[in-house]
């Protein structure tokens, strides 16, 4: 199905901490090829990692990403590169 010319595409909605992780997880798997680890985000983020396992199964429950339970590095983005916030350069406190 062609879209109509001036059609625009419904707007995918998250938090600004959902978009920067979601950034991380691209950002992550172009440079390294395969998905991070929850380890991986929690180093960047410095956040623990119940924070980080809540966070991917909210993304995964809104239907931003997809994981197979219990093997690792299988997160997989759902949305176009497009609709993916920047990644933004963290403070040496945590903010971004």
């Amino acid at each position: 199905m062609v879209p109509r010319k001036g059609a625009t595409r419904p707007k995918v909605r998250f938090t600004h901490l959902q978009g920067q992780y979601l950034a991380f997880i691209e950002a992550y798997t172009t440079l390294q090829r395969v998905a991070p680890a929850e380890a991986d985000m929690q180093r960047f983020f410095r956040v623990t990692p119940p924070a980080v396992h809540r966070m991917v199964l909210a993304l995964e429950q809104r239907g931003l990403l997809r994981r197979v339970a219990g093997q690792g590095r299988s997160i997989r983005l759902l949305l176009p590169s497009g609709a993916i916030p920047k990644l933004e350069r963290r403070e040496r406190n945590g903010a971004f």
